[in-house]
């Protein structure tokens, strides 16, 4: 409230409140008092006329009781007057009295009050002993009127008082508050920074202090201002000096982050190209190790060979973990969604981690719970690769003991469950400063595990960064000496109410299980009871009469001579076939006899696996198998259609299906494929996705709008240049799958059995290869022109269409050279990467690794910096093609090459 108001309310409100008690009290007492008289004068007079009234009235004299009766009718406010005797008989009446009330009980006079009306009952004297009643009726109207009359004037009275009160607290208020108004004004200049004009000291002592302390702040701030301002100037020309110095530094920080940002493309352009340099030779050693590990060899040649194995296997591990992780610092890790079956994805993993496990005599388990669903979405490949590397982990720094792998269902919606997966070991576990620094990329909890273990420190980094991105997070639970257990929570597309179905139904069978190791005891007993057969011990099976299988596993002290010999006799005293389980490697397992039948399988044994064992050796064939555990057959033959603009990739292509029983048609343009869709039927397509006039996706656009049949089948694009986001790109445009030139043989046949569901059968490259008696050397710096090894293995094998390739190509270049050439003159990108992009294509199937890589090269600047970073290479590319059309002027006539080409392709048939 402000102090203009307080005042206002002091000088003019209490009196006002006050005058108002004052009036009210008067009037109230003046209404009172009218009353009191007017009741007395009402008692006074009737008392005076009461005797003489009685005696008129016993004496019966009418006249005489009116004349006295209108004596008090002449009484203030009487309006009526009755007269009743002593039988109560009204005897007079004056006025309009209406309904007289009934007489008191006793003698003494009463007053009713009932409203405006007030009725005066006095006992008259008389002869007899019950007296006559004198009943009058008075009016107190005028007394509110009187009442009222108090008030007005008292209302008269408090305005004026009022009026005269407000001028006087305006006069004082103004007065008072004008001082404090104009210092407040100067305050407010004050504060936004503006000199006010000096104030005037009023008469006032205390204003007149208040007046004079606000002008020396004035002085003072105008002062103070002063100083700041030429404070402000002399920081201003600091600050500018700063300035000049920091916007050096920040074009200085711009060039260097330019540069780190291209530096970064270069790596990551740097590290594509060698992934591929470094697995393509990579993946042909591995080949060709796995194919000489078939053949007989000396125990010392093949140590040897599994030490190259090693070596093949521990770097292109971590090819692949340096390059995943760049993708994930990146962003560039796109995550897919495909159907997966996590009870196949553990046991696939623990697969390949059993080598490592069997020679550490560790027991590998998977543990996928029941409620699980089958059927689920999610990145299989991604998911495999976490699971795989934390039971890496796990068997590498585990001396002895188990791991074990265990998938469970934690949240469920509609539409989406959460699954927990959980790696636990035996191993040395971890301590608390070790656990902080785990997932730390480039670290190992020991910087001796590095030369004793192997690895780059990057497996969990890449682990967590992929869990996290699939929506999940990793977390690890551990102590010294007590192991370790990894989780990870994992969030995937799938309906929590499908239960999984049994792999069998073995309803009354009776299956002996002897197994040491409790966790696997009780996971192949759960198990089997599912499959609603009876479980007995190996001590229970010998009272047993009808046991219909044994399924017994042997540990490393059984595999020792002497235990071997016990179990060949125990084996003899078996009445059913037996399944023995041993951890260890194919090659190590124990050669006991089964004479019942049966089998020797390595830990850890797959579900399927186990599944096709019991089916193969048990009495019966069991109900209700899924379709899955039965072996696909072969087919009617598949018709295939092959769309490529480029005549060696389509001839190439006809060949590498030849082998696989299925029917090629070839198409030279997307118009064409067009053509031949509308007059027959294809069961897959494999479309090249840049050619001339309709490309790949409108080809394949055009295909889907024929409608019926051609909406389902798969359309699989063949490219030799696809990025990350232009693989999304192609997927999303009608397209099923898409494969990378060159393409393998055994890509190509694995596509076929999972898009058409053929039984294709499977052929070795290099079986078919053409051998030589010395390995070619190459010490020349630059690559070779031409590798007809590279082509023949290619080609499928067959030198003869490598060579026919070649020729193709060569003949091709001119035209190929005309079209870059032409591009670049007319400043045409989209017809220049048609271009190379064409010759890339081309050269995928040929053995030309200078004019590939080049061309390659050139395709891969040109889409992600532009024209200007292509013009460097293409003098290269020039004298690259130059080069392979004078190798082709080398070769022999088209005769000779004709009759090498006839005598090749017999000698392949």
């Amino acid at each position: 409230m402000s102090l203009k108001t307080r005042l206002m309310l002091s000088i003019l409100g209490l009196p006002m409140l006050l005058l108002t008690l004052l009036a009210g009290v008067a009037v109230v007492l003046e209404d009172r008092q009218n009353r009191a008289a007017l009741r007395e004068t009402l008692t006074r007079g009737s008392e005076l006329l009461a005797p003489s009234l009685g005696e008129a009235l016993a004496a019966g004299d009418e006249q005489a009781l009116s004349r006295r009766a209108q004596r008090l009718m002449a009484l203030p406010h009487v309006q009526a007057l009755g007269v009743r005797d002593d039988r109560g008989q009204r005897r007079l009446t004056l006025g309009q009295l209406g309904q007289l009330p009934a007489p008191p009980t006793g003698a003494t006079p009463q007053l009713l009050e009932q409203g405006l009306r007030w009725r005066w009952q006095l006992p008259l004297p008389g002869a007899g002993p019950t007296p006559g009643w004198l009943t009058l009726d008075v009016d107190t109207t005028p007394l509110l009127l009187t009442r009222y009359r108090l008030m007005a004037s008292a209302g008269l009275v408090l305005m004026l008082a009022g009026l005269l009160l407000l001028l006087i607290g305006f006069a004082v208020t103004r007065r008072v508050t004008q001082p404090l108004d104009d210092a407040g004004r100067a305050l407010e200049r004050l504060a936004f920074g503006m000199e006010p004009a000096r104030l005037t000291p009023p008469a006032s002592p205390e204003l007149g202090s208040l007046t004079r302390r606000i002008n020396d702040l004035a002085d003072h701030l105008a002062a103070s201002r002063d100083d700041l301002q030429a404070q402000i100037e002399q920081a201003t020309n600091e600050l500018q000096e700063s300035m000049e110095t920091i916007e050096v530094q920040n074009i200085e920080l711009d060039m260097a982050h330019r540069r780190a940002v291209e530096a970064n493309r270069v790596k990551s352009e740097f590290l594509a190209n060698m992934s591929h340099e470094i697995r393509t030779p990579l993946n042909g050693i591995v080949g060709f190790c796995r194919l000489l590990g078939r053949s007989r060899l000396e125990p010392r040649q093949r140590d040897w060979l599994d030490h190259v194995q090693r070596a093949c296997d521990n770097l292109l591990m971590l090819v692949n973990d340096v390059l995943d992780f760049s993708k994930l610092e990146a962003g560039r890790v796109e995550l897919e969604t495909l159907p997966l079956d996590m009870v196949a994805l553990v046991d696939e993993v623990l697969g390949l981690q059993a080598p490592l496990a069997q020679h550490k005599d560790l027991q590998l388990l998977g543990l996928v719970y029941d409620d699980v669903p089958a059927d689920l979405k999610g990145d299989p490949l991604r998911i495999r690769q976490v699971i795989t590397n934390l039971v890496n982990n796990a068997v590498k720094f585990t001396d002895r003991g188990e791991v074990i792998v265990r998938v469970m269902l934690e949240e469920a919606e509609p539409g989406r469950v959460v699954l927990r997966v959980d790696v636990s070991d035996t191993g040395m576990g971890l301590d608390e400063e070790a656990r902080h620094r785990l997932f730390q990329a480039f670290h190992q909890t020991d910087a001796s595990h590095s030369r004793e273990f192997g690895g780059t420190g990057l497996g969990l980094a890449i682990s967590r960064q992929l869990v996290e991105q699939m929506g999940g997070e990793l977390s690890v639970e551990s102590a010294p000496g007590e192991g370790s257990t990894f989780s990870f929570s994992l969030p995937l597309a799938g309906n929590a109410e499908a239960e999984r179905p049994p792999e069998l139904q073995l309803p009354g069978d009776t299956i002996a299980l002897d197994e040491p190791h409790l966790p696997t005891r009780r996971a192949l007993k759960h198990l089997m009871r599912r499959w609603r057969a009876r479980v007995v011990t190996a001590t229970q099976a010998a009272a047993e009469p009808g046991v219909a299988l044994a399924v017994v596993a042997l540990d490393a002290e059984d595999l020792e001579a002497a235990s071997l010999e016990a179990w060949r006799a125990r084996l003899e005293h078996l009445a059913c076939p037996a399944l023995l389980l041993v951890n260890a490697n194919p090659p190590d397992l124990p050669a006991l006899p089964l004479p019942h039948g049966g089998e020797i399988l390595a830990k850890p044994i797959s579900r399927t696996t186990l599944t096709q064992a019991m089916c193969r050796h048990l009495a019966h064939t069991p109900r209700d198998l899924p379709t899955n555990a039965i072996a696909a057959t072969p087919t009617a033959a598949a018709h295939l259609l092959v769309v490529d603009d480029t005549e060696s990739n389509r001839l190439l292509m006809r060949e590498l299906l030849s082998d696989a029983g299925v029917a090629v048609t070839l198409a030279a343009s997307g118009a064409e494929a067009l053509s031949l869709a509308r007059r027959q039927r294809f069961d897959l397509v494999l479309m090249d996705i840049r050619m001339a006039g309709m490309d790949g996706l409108e080809t394949t656009r055009a295909l889907r709008q024929l409608g019926g049949e051609w909406r389902r089948v798969p359309i699989v694009a063949v490219t030799a240049h696809v990025q990350g986001e232009q693989r999304r790109t192609l997927l999303e445009s009608g397209l099923d799958e898409v494969l990378i030139k060159p393409l393998e043989p055994q890509r190509l046949v694995r596509l076929l059995e999972e898009s058409l569901g053929l039984a294709m059968p499977s052929r070795h490259a290099a079986e078919a290869a053409t051998t030589h008696d010395e390995a070619r050397q190459d010490d020349e710096q630059e690559l070779a022109v031409v590798d007809l090894e590279i082509g023949t293995r290619l080609a499928g094998g067959r030198e003869a269409l490598a060579r026919e390739l070649l020729e193709k190509l060569a003949d091709f270049l001119p035209e190929s050279e005309g079209a870059i050439r032409e591009a670049v003159a007319g400043h045409d990108d989209e017809a220049l990467l048609d271009a190379l992009h064409a010759l890339n294509g081309a050269c995928r199937y040929c053995g030309t690794p200078r004019l590939g890589l080049l061309a390659e090269t050139l395709e891969t600047r040109l889409r992600s910096r532009g024209r200007e970073a292509v013009a460097a290479l293409l003098p290269d590319l020039y004298a690259a093609m130059a080069e392979l059309r004078r190798w082709q002027a080398a070769q022999p006539s088209s005769t000779t090459k004709a009759v090498a080409r006839a005598s090749s392709s017999e000698s392949d048939r």
